[in-house]
C-alpha cells in the first residue's frame, strides 16, 4: 500500500489535471463561433423556444436571422455564411442545394405549415375566408406571394374559394409572415392571413385557422450549409430540430408531419 503522502499527491495531481482540462473545454467553446441560423419568419417563436433548450444542452450559442424564405435562400447562394437554412417551402432548400452552398446529406423535412387569419380583439373577426371580402374589412395583409411560402398559400387559399379579384384591391402586403402579422397587430390593416405558428398561442385575439385542403401543402425543410462560421454546431442544430425534443416543440406551435393532427383543429 503507497504511502498517504503519495496518495495524496497522486490525487492533488489529477485533479489539477481535470481542473486544467475543463477549463480548456470552457474556454474553447466559448471562443468557438455562434451557430448562425437563417430561418424563415414563420419559425421565430418556436425557434427561440429550441435554441434555449439547445444551448442549454449542448453550450453552444445560436444567433437567427429570420426573414422570407425567398429572400434568405438568395442570400445564402450569393455566399451569405450561415451554418443552417430552414425554409418555409422545401423547393428554397433544393435551390441553395444546387448552388453548392448547402449540403444535400443534410436535407430533412420538418414540418407541415398552417396558415390562419388574425384579428386583433375588439374588431369583427370573420368566421370563414369569404368573409374578407366584407366590406368591414378594408385592409387585409399577406406576406408577398413572390418570395414568401406563406403569402403563396394564402393566395392560393383565396384563389381557390373565388375571393382573390374581390379583395386584391385592399392586400397590403408584407416582406414576410412575420411582418404581415405585425401589420394586423398595430392596426395598420383590419386582419392578416398568416402562418398558425404565430398565433396559435394567442388567447386574447381571434383567429381563424384555414383548412390545410384549401391551399398547397407548405413542405418545411432544413439543410446545414458550408459557408458558416460553425458547422459542426449547425448540424448539431439541425439534427436537435428533429429531435423528440425538438418534435415536441414544434408540435406546440402547429408545425406536424404528414399525417399527424394539428391542436387548433378544431
Amino acid at each position: 500500500m503507497p504511502p498517504v503522502e503519495e496518495t495524496s499527491h497522486t490525487a492533488r495531481i489529477a485533479l489539477a489535471a481535470l481542473l486544467a482540462t475543463t477549463a480548456c473545454q470552457r474556454a474553447s467553446t466559448a471562443r468557438r463561433e455562434p451557430v448562425r441560423v437563417a430561418a424563415a419568419a414563420d419559425l421565430a417563436l418556436a425557434f427561440a423556444d429550441i435554441a434555449r433548450v439547445f444551448e442549454a444542452r449542448t453550450g453552444e450559442r445560436v444567433v437567427f436571422s429570420f426573414g422570407s424564405t425567398g429572400l434568405l435562400s438568395r442570400q445564402i447562394r450569393e455566399g451569405a455564411p450561415f451554418d443552417v437554412f430552414a425554409a418555409a417551402n422545401v423547393s428554397f432548400v433544393d435551390d441553395v442545394v444546387r448552388a453548392g452552398a448547402c449540403d444535400r446529406s443534410t436535407v430533412a423535412p420538418y414540418a407541415l405549415g398552417r396558415i390562419a387569419v388574425w384579428t386583433r380583439r375588439g374588431r369583427p373577426a370573420p368566421a370563414t375566408l369569404a368573409d374578407l371580402a366584407d366590406p368591414r374589412f378594408r385592409q387585409i395583409a399577406i406576406a408577398n406571394p413572390a418570395h414568401a411560402p406563406y403569402g403563396q398559400a394564402a393566395r392560393a387559399a383565396l384563389e381557390r374559394n373565388h375571393l382573390w379579384e374581390r379583395v386584391q384591391p385592399k392586400l397590403v402586403f408584407g416582406d414576410n409572415v412575420r411582418q404581415t402579422h405585425q401589420l394586423a397587430t398595430t392596426g395598420n390593416v383590419d386582419a392578416a392571413i398568416v402562418s398558425l405558428s404565430l398565433v396559435i398561442r394567442d388567447r386574447e385575439n381571434p383567429w381563424l385557422l384555414v383548412d390545410a385542403a384549401e391551399h398547397p401543402p407548405i413542405e418545411q425543410a432544413l439543410v446545414a450549409c458550408d459557408r458558416g462560421p460553425n458547422g459542426a454546431g449547425g448540424r448539431s442544430f439541425a439534427r436537435f430540430v428533429n429531435s423528440d425534443e425538438g418534435r415536441t416543440i414544434l408540435r406546440s406551435y402547429g408545425f406536424v408531419r404528414p399525417g399527424e393532427p394539428v391542436g387548433a383543429d378544431r
